[in-house]
C-alpha cells in the first residue's frame, strides 16, 4: 500500500509538473525594445555551466550580474520564454551577464544603492525553491520586480536544484548545503551597505529560516544592523519545525510575512508525503502561531492558472495589487492598525499573529 500510494503521489507530481520545456538563458546582446531589468546573483551554482543549469556544489561562492529585457508585450505574471526564435518585442533575454568576484560584487551593488534615494536603499534577495532551474529562478525573480514594482536593487541567491520534479531529495540536500553560501551572500550585501528584506519561495522558505537559524546562533545583531524584512512565499515548511527555529532565532526580524493560499495543490501533496494535513504555505489556523510576531497575508481568492503554488509571483491580479500600494511596507508593518485601508480584505489579529484575508474584489 506504501508503495502504491508513493506512485501514484509522484503521477500527480508530473502531471502537475506539465510537459512543457524547460526554461533556458538566451543570450540577445541586441535586443533593445524591452525594459532593462537588472539582477545581481551570488550562486552555490557553477555560473559558467548556467546554460546546462549545474547541479554540483560549489565550495566558493559565485557572484553576477544578468542584464534582462522585459518585451513591450509583456504580460503581468508571465514569462515570455523563447521557445525557437528569439524576438526581442515578444521574449523575455538576457542582453549581457558578467561575473564577479566578492570585491567586485560589493563594488556593483555599493554603486547600484548609491543611484536610489537615500530612503530607498533596500536590497531585495531572492531565494528560488524546489524544481528551479538557475534561468527559471533568475526570470521569475525579474518578472516580480518588474511586475510588483519592488523598489530595491534585487539580488538572487541561487543553489543547485536538480531542476526535476522527482528530485525533491536532492534538492533538499542542496538546500542545506546551500546555507552557508546564503549566509555569505547576505554578508556580503551588508558590507556593501545595503539593508536586506529577504524573500523566499517554497524550499527556498526553508533555506532562509535555516540560514536565519545559524546566523543566530552566532552573531543575533546581525539582524538588527542589517534585516530590513522577510517574506516567505508558499513555504514548503513543517509547521512545527517552522515555529521551533523561530524559538531558536528569538525576535523575528520586522515585518515578517507569510504569504499561504488553501488551494496550493504542491503544498498539499507535499503535505501527504509528509503525513500531515498541511504545511506553513497552506495552514488553515493561524493560531498555530499565536506567540510569533508575524503576519499572514492568505491570498487564497487569487490563483494561478496552475497548481497555485506560484500565485504570489504568477497572478497577474495579485501583483498589480501589490504595485497599486504606495506605502506597501507600511501594509506589512508590525502595527496592524496601520494596515487598515491599504490592504483590501480582513484583517483580524490572534496574540502576536495578524492574518490578512485578501479581498480581490
Amino acid at each position: 500500500m506504501v508503495w502504491l500510494h508513493t506512485r501514484i503521489v509522484l503521477v500527480v507530481c508530473l502531471a502537475l509538473a506539465g510537459c512543457a520545456p524547460r526554461g533556458v538563458i538566451t543570450l540577445a546582446p541586441d535586443a533593445g525594445e524591452g525594459k532593462l531589468q537588472s539582477v545581481l546573483v551570488g550562486s552555490t551554482r557553477g555560473l559558467g555551466d548556467i546554460d546546462e543549469d549545474a547541479r554540483d556544489h560549489r565550495q566558493d561562492l559565485g557572484f553576477g550580474r544578468f542584464d534582462i529585457s522585459i518585451p513591450p508585450s509583456h504580460e503581468s505574471g508571465q514569462i515570455e520564454w523563447p521557445h525557437g526564435m528569439p524576438d526581442p518585442s515578444r521574449h523575455v533575454l538576457t542582453l549581457n551577464s558578467v561575473g564577479f568576484d566578492a570585491a567586485a560584487f560589493r563594488a556593483e551593488l555599493t554603486r547600484e544603492l548609491s543611484r536610489r534615494q537615500s530612503g530607498n536603499r533596500s536590497v531585495f534577495l531572492y531565494v528560488h525553491g524546489y524544481n528551479t532551474t538557475f534561468a527559471e529562478g533568475l526570470y521569475r525573480f525579474a518578472q516580480v520586480v518588474q511586475d510588483a514594482g519592488l523598489p530595491g536593487v534585487p539580488v538572487h541567491y541561487s543553489w543547485p536544484s536538480a531542476g526535476n520534479p522527482l528530485g525533491y531529495g536532492h534538492d533538499r540536500d542542496s538546500m542545506l548545503y546551500a546555507r552557508d553560501g546564503l549566509e555569505q551572500l547576505m554578508r556580503e550585501i551588508a558590507r556593501a551597505g545595503g539593508e536586506i528584506v529577504l524573500i523566499g519561495h517554497s524550499m527556498g522558505s526553508l533555506l532562509i529560516m535555516e540560514t536565519l537559524r545559524q546566523i543566530a546562533i552566532r552573531d543575533r545583531g546581525f539582524f538588527d544592523r542589517n534585516l530590513g524584512g522577510v517574506a516567505l512565499i508558499s513555504p514548503d515548511l513543517d509547521v512545527t519545525l517552522f515555529r521551533q527555529q523561530a524559538t531558536r532565532i528569538g525576535a523575528l526580524p520586522q515585518p515578517f510575512v507569510i504569504i499561504s493560499s488553501k488551494r496550493d495543490k504542491v503544498l498539499r501533496l507535499s503535505a501527504r508525503l509528509a503525513g500531515q494535513t498541511e504545511r506553513l504555505g497552506n495552514i488553515e489556523d493561524v493560531g498555530e502561531l499565536a506567540d510569533l510576531q508575524v503576519t499572514v497575508l492568505d491570498i487564497s481568492a487569487f490563483g494561478d492558472t496552475g497548481t497555485n503554488h506560484n500565485t504570489a509571483m504568477a497572478s497577474a491580479d495579485f501583483l498589480h495589487l501589490l504595485n497599486s500600494i504606495p506605502q506597501l511596507y507600511r501594509a506589512f508593518s508590525d502595527d496592524p492598525a496601520s494596515r487598515v485601508g491599504l490592504l483590501p480584505g480582513t484583517v483580524m489579529v490572534v496574540h502576536s499573529v495578524t492574518e490578512i484575508i485578501i479581498d480581490p474584489n
